[in-house]
């Protein structure tokens, strides 16, 4: 009976990990649709770096195959350290690399990378947008001041649907 019970607490957690990634899938694909790059990130593919290992990347992955962003194709890239940086779209920190941000930030610089964490307090501490739990529901917060600071502006459907920091 105990046995069991872990069984199912164990599969009851993945599957609320696996709701949460695809939530997040989506709600990256509305960023990359409804944040306005600067025009020189306008052509080429549309490209989304993931640091470190998460099973995100798999969700966005599959995203990537079946849509694009106009008429652009979506790469996603994992990078296993900041030093494989360069110009791309969104930078994703998952939760495991959330003591990178600083480093993500120097990093980045003035450079129109939208940048996405997921830990509590993040888009207090700089980054764009940041995955929150709110009300027992997947959320995010929009920092306005990063995002100018990046050379990007939120659409007003997304500012609409965010907790604004």
């Amino acid at each position: 009976m105990k046995v069991r019970f872990t069984l199912l607490l164990i599969l009851g957690f993945s599957l609320v990990n696996a709701q949460n990634y695809e939530t997040k899938k989506f709600f990256v694909y509305s960023f990359a649709r409804y944040v306005v790059w600067p025009d020189e990130y306008k052509s080429g593919d549309f490209e989304i770096f993931v640091l470190g290992d998460t099973p995100f990347i798999e969700e966005l992955k599959g995203m990537a195959e079946k849509k694009k962003i106009g008429e652009r194709a979506i790469k996603v890239t994992r990078i296993s350290s900041l030093s494989e940086y360069k110009k791309c779209h969104i930078l994703i920190l998952p939760v495991g690399q959330s003591g990178q941000l600083v480093e993500a930030l120097k990093k980045v610089g003035g450079a129109s990378t939208l940048i996405v964490t997921e830990q509590e307090g993040l888009a207090a501490k700089g980054s764009d947008i940041n995955f929150v739990q709110k009300d027992g529901k997947m959320a995010f917060e929009l920092n306005q001041a990063a995002l100018a600071k990046h050379k990007l502006k939120a659409a007003n459907e997304l500012s609409r649907l965010a907790i604004a920091i």
